[in-house]
């Protein structure tokens, strides 16, 4: 019998070394920028337990969690009429406990709430992990992706909703992706929702609406009469979708349209002060008012933020909002969050398609000894500890093969510069340096050599 051919499970990915310099560009750009407005990291599990999850993301986002069998004979314990009757919903929350993550943002709350005594409010984190979703494959989404969260958590100052619009910019800046920043606000969500007389069905009226720019509004009208919606409720709610100005004429608009709803128009507030704050710190970034962004999740309260990358087409590229009663859901009341989330994986596939990564990344060595025999190898050895010492990534050719193929292996692995040592340079104590891109030699004291690749 033939042995089956490896492969991976749809909708993750392996890296290799060349993609994995371009993943860690990305990881390093990001938690640079984090550490320079006072963020500080944690990690959590990959797996929670479902009770922490569940309940959290929407009817829609829990079809999408990945459960994870229990351990030993989970079939044991599950009731035989379930079985029987093959209802996997409850078949499945008798045979899984826990799930794998879904976000980082769920898991970050319950952390918080646990170890509420060990950390100081407002507490300011980032945190870098993969998340699992069992969705559909395609384009810019994956069943295994890296999230890149910063969060806000113990404060309700509206200064930390024009920081992380700043954090956002600086990001893609450094990055040399060019973004469009959207927001919006829930509490104009709720206003809506009130206006139109569907203050009940806010979360189905925000889940139709999220899907605006993916199914168009035809769609959109279709999903709210499912969801019953009448055809006058649809008809009020028809114009905000439709809207298109300025953001000052928008934020007008909502004004009229909102003035006989107080949470409606307490959400302009929040949208014309983080406005306020923003204009002072030299975005560069444009920042767009988008009337249907709603962001389906339904632990968001005030402020929702999405963004979007100008020169391709992959989707949502970072997002997030405020969240006000998340560790409430866990016994910790009354304590406000904010926080984005940049997607490292679209992130990648943006800077691919743009080809945008930078060259001579520092991940790689850039300085290859040759391998002439023994004599050489350990002469080289006593030496190359100082290259490294002085910063400079090196190795040695671990065999004393031909030329050609450690030449073949120093180009194909990117290394600039290769270290030629043989009789004569021991002799003299010097190093002939090859510029692997020119072809040009010269030969040089290990301090010259040292200080001419630093």
């Amino acid at each position: 019998m033939a042995a089956s051919k490896p492969a991976i499970p749809k909708g993750t990915r392996d890296f290799g070394p060349d993609d994995m310099v371009k993943r860690n560009y990305i990881f390093e750009t990001i938690k640079k920028v984090f550490r320079n407005y006072g963020f500080l990291s944690i990690e959590t599990p990959a797996m929670e337990n479902l009770d922490t999850l569940l309940g959290k993301y929407g009817d829609e986002g829990d079809k999408l969690l990945f459960r994870v069998l229990n351990s030993g004979d989970f079939l044991s314990k599950s009731d035989t009429k379930v079985l029987s009757e093959k209802n996997s919903a409850a078949l499945s929350s008798q045979i899984c406990d826990r799930g794998l993550k879904y976000d980082l943002t769920v898991p970050f709350a319950r952390f918080v709430v646990q170890h509420r005594n060990d950390i100081q409010f407002p507490f300011k984190r980032y945190q870098i992990q993969p998340v699992w979703r069992a969705d559909r494959p395609q384009k810019g989404r994956y069943r295994e992706f890296y999230q890149c969260d910063v969060d806000v958590i113990g404060s309700n100052s509206l200064l930390n909703e024009a920081e992380l619009l700043s954090i956002i910019d600086k990001v893609f800046e450094q990055l040399s992706i060019k973004v469009l920043i959207k927001i919006n606000n829930r509490k104009v969500l709720a206003g809506i929702a009130e206006v139109t007389g569907s203050g009940d069905q806010l979360t189905d009226l925000t889940v139709a609406i999220d899907k605006l720019d993916k199914i168009g509004m035809e769609k959109v009208k279709e999903e709210l009469l499912s969801k019953g919606f009448s055809q006058k409720t649809i008809e009020k709610v028809e114009p905000i979708l439709i809207f298109e100005g300025s953001f000052e004429e928008k934020l007008n608009f909502l004004k009229k349209y909102l003035s006989t709803s107080a949470i409606g128009l307490n959400g302009i507030e929040e949208i014309m002060k983080v406005g306020e704050y923003s204009s002072k710190m030299k975005i560069k970034s444009e920042i767009e008012l988008d009337l249907s962004l709603a962001r389906g999740l339904n632990y968001y309260t005030g402020a929702i933020i999405e963004v979007k990358a100008l020169e391709t087409e992959i989707g949502s590229i970072c997002g997030g909002g405020r969240y006000d009663d998340l560790t409430g859901i866990f016994g910790l009341p009354d304590v406000s969050g904010v926080g984005v989330s940049f997607g490292a994986d679209r992130i990648f596939d943006v800077l691919q398609e743009l080809n945008r990564f930078p060259e001579g990344e520092n991940a790689r060595a850039k300085l290859m000894f040759v391998n002439f025999g023994e004599v050489e190898a350990n002469y080289i050895l006593g030496i190359i500890g100082n290259i490294r010492d002085a910063g400079i990534n090196a190795e040695l050719y671990p065999d004393s093969a031909k030329m050609k193929k450690q030449m073949t292996y120093a180009d194909a692995n990117k290394i600039p510069y290769v270290a030629l040592i043989g009789e004569e340079e021991m002799k003299n104590e010097l190093i002939t340096l090859k510029d692997m891109k020119t072809g040009e030699q010269v030969s040089a004291t290990l301090d010259a050599i040292i200080k001419k690749l630093s």
